[in-house]
């Protein structure tokens, strides 16, 4: 049989099928649904619901129930092949069948991001940046790097223990630097496990006046200037997040299998290419929605705990973990059962409680885990005020999740990848 009108045929049948799996039960929950229920009474502690998302794609029910309304057209043609015993015979509706119709297109796709070069004690670091806490710094980076660095103004709330200290040079000798000057000085990389951090923390390095500038290349050489007056050392109240692809002692993994699809799976890295001739790197970004149900796109740099990072092949950041109960860090709503799809654990893709332009964005993301009390009549939820609907009405658990019974925290800066 035409696969096209195989397809059209399940299109129609599929409403039949929701419309049969639907109880009362339901209808209170998509009632609730429909009139909204705040977030404050589940999740993000800072009660404020983003209206401004990264991205005008639209996706997930509305995507589907566009393309149903669009099949309309071809009414005649589905009305008479179900007329046909045998095409209904061979248009069984299958658990995977369904799970292709509610699978989100362009699920995973690449997203070229410039590369810095930075050092560490002598060595080269090569980084990126995608958020900063101050609006200027956002600016002055996005014009020099010509890609958008997010604002994330809650970033500015994250205690010292989840800092990385990191010199930034305003004069001297000219360089690619975020400030025109040379690169960027390290004091840790993702090898010195205990104090790494993507976000970062400045100290401004400026050279006296009559002083012959020179590359300073580690923590040391630029205490030792300090300690001669050679330069200043000015504390920047900025945070910027700044994750490392390579490092004296290491890189990111790259993945083997470069080959996305809908389907790709987020374990065995996340990173598709590092090129440090061309000063870029390729990461995959993955879709989901944002709090409202717009589409928004996300990279996965670090993690903690240990377990989690290594499965997604990113790097491991414990220092994160003090974020769990700070504002810097914003939840994030992951599936655990229910609909089959391109979500982290193989359900459905999740739902952040905000997105770049609100002003309660971070990339630094509490994981919750919503679970369906019977997966087998689970729904598809876009939005925040979805699973607080399904939430009251006992259809939904919602709990925190503690892989190896630690405190989970995920940088997933949310990115335009289509820039």
């Amino acid at each position: 049989m035409n696969k096209s009108l195989k397809y059209i045929a399940l299109l129609v049948i599929l409403p039949l099928f929701t419309a049969g799996m639907t109880t009362d039960y339901f209808s209170d929950a998509n009632a609730a649904k429909g009139a909204g229920v705040g977030i404050s009474k589940y999740g993000s502690s800072t009660n404020i619901c983003g209206l401004q998302l990264c991205s005008e794609i639209s996706g997930g029910k509305a995507a589907w129930m566009a393309e149903k309304e669009k099949s309309t057209s071809v009414a005649p043609v589905v009305e008479e092949a179900m007329m046909e015993k045998s095409m209904m015979e061979e248009t069984s509706v299958t658990e995977a069948d369904l799970g292709s119709v509610l699978r989100l297109s362009r699920a995973n796709v690449p997203a070229t991001i410039p590369l810095h070069q930075g050092y560490y004690n002598g060595e080269d670091v090569y980084f990126i940046i995608t958020d900063s806490s101050d609006p200027k710094h956002a600016e002055i980076i996005t014009k020099n790097q010509d890609w958008q660095v997010e604002l994330a103004p809650l970033l500015k709330n994250t205690p010292v223990e989840a800092l990385s200290k990191t010199y930034m040079f305003t004069n001297g000798i000219e360089g690619d630097g975020v400030h025109g000057y040379q690169g960027e000085v390290f004091t840790s990389t993702p090898a010195q496990t205990d104090v790494y951090s993507a976000l970062t923390s400045h100290v401004h390095v400026t050279w006296n006046k009559d002083v012959t500038p020179r590359v300073l290349d580690s923590d040391a050489m630029i205490m030792l200037a300090a300690d001669n007056g050679e330069i200043t050392l000015t504390l920047v109240n900025v945070v910027l997040n700044m994750p490392q692809i390579i490092w004296p002692e290491g890189q990111m993994m790259v993945k083997e299998d470069k080959t996305l699809t809908d389907v790709t799976p987020y374990g065995g890295g996340q990173v598709l290419d590092i090129d440090t001739e061309e000063m870029n790197v390729t990461f995959i970004a993955h879709r989901g929605w944002g709090p409202d149900g717009r589409t928004i796109y996300y990279i996965v740099t670090d993690a903690t705990p240990s377990g989690p990072a290594g499965m997604m092949g990113v790097v491991s950041a414990p220092t994160s973990a003090s974020l769990i109960a700070n504002s810097a860090a914003v939840d994030l709503y992951q599936f655990k059962n229910g609909l089959e799809g391109t979500g982290p654990l193989g359900f459905q893709p999740g739902i952040a409680a905000g997105a770049p332009g609100d002003a309660n964005y971070s990339p630094m993301w509490r994981i919750f885990m919503i679970g369906w009390v019977d997966p087998e009549n689970a729904q598809l939820l876009e939005t925040i005020d979805d699973m607080n609907a399904y939430k009251e009405a006992g259809l939904v658990d919602i709990g925190i999740a503690r892989p190896m019974d630690s405190d989970h925290i995920v940088n997933c800066p949310f990115i335009d990848p289509f820039q």
